[in-house]
């Protein structure tokens, strides 16, 4: 088993909708909003973490797989597949590896080989940084929510979401590893960037945040296009 070579992917990332990572309620801030984004502790500017890019990504690839369970896949689920299934989950485990409490032998560890994929944190592109200081506005927007009671009508519950805004654009980048003597692994890397395209990132997705777009998708260097059709890659 021998590394190869490690290729780059990287795009800017644009947001189509408004996008709602949380940064959790550790701090009350007053006047602050209920949801706040994820932001950086120097610069104080949103971005998007590579852990919510990976989890999004590896979670839409094994419903694709047709063998999803409630905790991420594992060794366990890759000896119990049959047919096109067993391959398509050894996919995905040699792209985003397997959870500590998978206790892998030598030779199931040899099989298996390292994680090939690493995802980087995106933050904002410094063109659209620029744009947004120069027009002297914001880089979130706050959103305002409510519940309707079904019976009367009335809006009840009201709450505010901050939002990185549509139009946003972050850089986007990821290296996969490739092993000698392997299968090519990068259609299901880009079949999985394609269902983030198609379904969407971060929280409230359901009601249209977090659409976007991997726009100048390029391979080291080079560009690349997304299949069209992800379940036939």
């Amino acid at each position: 088993m021998q590394l190869t070579q490690i290729h780059t992917l990287s795009a800017r990332l644009t947001l189509v909708s408004g996008l709602h990572i949380g940064a959790g309620d550790n701090e009350m801030h007053i006047g602050g909003t209920d949801n706040p984004v994820l932001k950086h502790p120097i610069s104080n500017r949103p971005y998007l973490p590579g852990s919510s890019l990976k989890g999004k990504m590896r979670s839409l690839l094994e419903w694709k797989s047709g063998a999803v369970q409630p905790e991420a896949l594992g060794w366990r689920q890759y000896q119990a597949a049959q047919g096109e299934q067993k391959g398509v989950v050894f996919n995905i485990l040699r792209l985003f590896g397997v959870s500590g409490g998978d206790q892998l032998d030598e030779a199931q560890a040899r099989e298996l080989g390292p994680t090939r994929l690493s995802f980087w944190d995106c933050d904002l592109s410094a063109d659209w940084v620029k744009r947004v200081d120069d027009a002297n506005l914001m880089f979130t927007e706050v959103k305002s929510e409510n519940r309707i009671n079904r019976i009367t009508g009335v809006a009840e519950h009201p709450r505010n979401t901050e939002r990185v805004p549509a139009g946003a654009e972050f850089d986007f980048r990821l290296s996969l590893k490739v092993l000698d003597g392997e299968t090519d692994l990068l259609p299901t890397v880009l079949a999985g960037l394609k269902l983030i395209e198609l379904d969407s990132l971060g929280g409230s997705g359901s009601r249209g945040y977090g659409k976007v777009r991997f726009v100048d998708l390029k391979l080291d260097g080079e560009p690349v296009l997304l299949p069209e059709d992800p379940f036939r890659s």
